[in-house]
């Protein structure tokens, strides 16, 4: 899939890549999520397919937390705060803490809820807004939400069929 262009690029590509992925984390039964049985977020980690989720969910969380500081005013801590981008690997460890009480499917049910609120905040923006100057450093507002939603959905696609694979598991 090419790199969204337009909020209507971005709405596609959200949609597509996440009903994708709840597709297959839905066929996954939950006591299959805990095995720490594909490649982790930092190098020489292992995770669960509930790391996974939990990653994606801490991602989609500080994408809602960027666009409401920005909507006040407030300077934005990128990517959050007390972390700098080189140290993404240590971030991903925070997500997998974060979120380690929840159960899979609230996992799931707070993910989706994060992606609508996603959805929502683009919603209320033009295309001017998401891609017509730059937010971050060179990076329009449109390409961090994308950057950290829909790419890294279909990241997370690949990863499970991987997985899938691996474990004999049919995503079907």
């Amino acid at each position: 899939m090419t790199v969204p262009q337009t909020k209507a690029e971005l709405r596609s590509a959200i949609d597509k890549n996440f009903s994708k992925l709840m597709g297959y984390l839905n066929t996954i039964p939950e006591e299959m999520t805990l095995d720490n049985a594909m490649d982790g977020h930092a190098k020489g980690t292992q995770m669960s397919v509930r790391d996974l989720v939990s990653y994606l969910l801490g991602w989609n969380h500080l994408v809602v937390k960027w666009i409401t500081a920005d909507e006040k005013g407030l300077p934005v801590d990128f990517p959050e705060t007390g972390f700098k981008w080189n140290q993404l690997g240590l971030l991903a460890q925070k997500f997998y803490a974060d979120y380690k009480e929840l159960n899979y499917h609230a996992l799931l049910t707070e993910l989706e809820s994060a992606k609508e609120n996603i959805v929502r905040l683009i919603d209320e923006r033009s295309d001017d807004i998401l891609y017509g100057k730059p937010w971050y450093t060179k990076w329009t507002m449109g390409r961090m939400i994308s950057f950290n939603t829909s790419s890294p959905y279909a990241n997370a696609n690949g990863r499970i069929r991987q997985w899938a694979k691996n474990n004999q598991f049919s995503l079907k």
